[in-house]
């Protein structure tokens, strides 16, 4: 039976933002399975790709912890980096090469029709793409990528800042560099010629594009930190233009060889999702099934991330595709219950036992 949600060290208002960005994933991961049924576009709501509030949602709470790092009385240097990197790498690299051998597996033994070859130690560094695409294999791993380098970088930078300019100016430095950065990068590359697969592998699933969607993450982490009386002031009001925000990119259809679609939609979505968390963040806890439900999902949704794609919606696809609508019915919430159940399971005896060694 799940608990309410009364653990004090979670905000459910985060809660609420990282179920609903799983949940996002998942669907879209599954929506083949009932694409050709009287349910095809099921939920009929349209949304930001869930991905980019994983994103906004990292930078915000890693950036809260290393504005606590560095506006501490101790000197925040390599041993505190050291530290902050031995934590982020106990929670995200044991489920990520986990999984990652678990990918390798069901593709050599042909469970699963991807491409092998693709697989290369690029994989073992997060390296994958970097700067260039890959495909076909491990698909989903392109974000972990992104937020790994993430990881590296921002305290890299902020070390640097550091040492000569105030813990307030440092992070603030470092935040507009990692938002410029990326933004004139894309610029640089725009291709009025690309394809749409191309601009999914292209732009949309490339490190060295999307860590300004991260960094605007740490933007609201500043505000947040130096300016909380005007973060809570206005914050119905934000969470209203972030709403409108989102429904203007969403309903915004223009070609994905636009400069639009390669540079500024990048710019606009993580911002969109940065202007919901002065609300969210007030929403420190709720009761019930329902909250309960919220806070598991969200506490098992890195999970959920891992394995929904190639280990439950590929295996469905290539192994049992279904034949009538009662069946892609029945696929589909199939679908939907392995995912949960498998990922409960490794968040039970995987993932918090190793949170825990770590904590320890």
């Amino acid at each position: 039976m799940l608990k309410n949600n009364n653990d004090s060290s979670r905000v459910f208002g985060l809660d609420i933002l990282r179920a609903a960005a799983i949940t996002l994933v998942v669907l879209t991961h599954g929506a083949y399975l009932i694409a050709d049924t009287r349910f095809s576009g099921f939920p009929y709501i349209k949304s930001i790709d869930g991905v980019d509030m994983f994103f906004v949602l990292s930078g915000f709470l890693i950036g809260s912890i290393l504005l606590k790092e560095i506006n501490a009385e101790t000197q925040f240097g390599l041993k505190a980096l050291t530290n902050f990197w031995k934590r982020r790498w106990l929670r995200t690299l044991p489920n990520y090469y986990l999984i990652l051998l678990a990918n390798y597996l069901v593709i050599h033994f042909k469970v699963i029709h991807e491409d092998i070859s693709q697989f290369s130690w690029k994989f073992l560094f997060f390296l994958q793409n970097f700067s260039h695409p890959f495909y076909g294999f491990f698909w989903e791993s392109w974000s972990l990528t992104i937020e790994e380098w993430f990881y590296i970088s921002a305290p890299l930078l902020l070390i640097l800042f550091y040492r000569f300019f105030s813990p307030k100016k440092s992070f603030l430095f470092v935040t507009i560099l990692m938002i410029i950065a990326p933004l004139l990068y894309r610029i640089s590359i725009v291709n009025p010629a690309i394809d749409d697969f191309g601009y999914d592998v292209g732009f949309r699933k490339i490190v060295l594009t999307r860590l300004d969607s991260i960094a605007y993450g740490l933007l609201a982490a500043w505000i947040n930190y130096y300016y909380e009386q005007l973060w809570n002031k206005h914050k119905f009001i934000y969470f209203f233009i972030g709403i409108a925000l989102i429904a203007f990119i969403v309903n915004y259809k223009v070609p994905n060889t636009t400069f639009y679609k390669q540079v500024l939609t990048f710019t606009f979505t993580p911002i969109s999702v940065m202007l919901l968390l002065p609300l969210l963040k007030s929403i420190k806890s709720a009761k019930g099934y329902i909250a309960a439900t919220i806070t598991h999902i969200s506490k098992i949704s890195y999970s959920m991330y891992l394995i929904n794609l190639a280990l439950v919606a590929e295996v469905i696809r290539d192994n049992y595709y279904p034949t009538t609508e009662v069946d892609a019915v029945i696929k589909y919430l199939l679908y939907w219950t392995i995912v949960i159940v498998a990922s409960t399971l490794i968040y039970t005896f995987y993932e918090k036992p190793i949170m825990n060694l770590r904590d320890k």
